[in-house]
């Protein structure tokens, strides 16, 4: 019986861990849109989108204070940023209190592929001219 049981498990175990073996998955492949790379495996940016919220969370007292924009939770491609084509991504976004439908606060954020941020700008609103 033991042996059962220790068969079933192993079968299960092996079964779970190849589903999940990156080495069997298909990656995404990349592709060149006008020059510009586009991240089809974004990992890497979703992590910048997810450090840039964090840090605008931060700097505005916590999430008892703040929420940032539904953009900055959804998908990293969907999220309001910039390749600056050196290894960093620029997020601009919007923030408000909790359960506030007007947002009050931008902020900029620029995070490295190595996981370094920067909070370029985090204050009142500015018009589309950056005034």
């Amino acid at each position: 019986m033991k042996l059962n049981i220790r068969l079933a498990c192993l079968v299960a175990l092996s079964t779970l861990a190849v589903g999940v073996s990156p080495a069997l998955s298909n990656p995404a492949p990349e592709s060149e849109t006008d020059g510009v790379r586009v991240i089809n495996n974004n990992i890497e940016l979703n992590r910048a989108k997810n450090l840039a919220r964090q840090a605008a969370e931060r700097a505005n007292g916590g999430l008892g204070n703040y929420r940032a924009e539904a953009s900055m939770h959804g998908t990293s491609k969907e999220s309001p940023f910039v390749d600056n084509g050196d290894g960093t991504w620029t997020f601009t976004f919007k923030g408000n209190k909790p359960g506030s439908s007007v947002f009050t606060v931008e902020t900029v954020v620029t995070v490295s592929q190595d996981g370094r941020v920067r909070v370029d700008y985090n204050g009142q609103i500015r018009d589309s001219n950056g005034i």
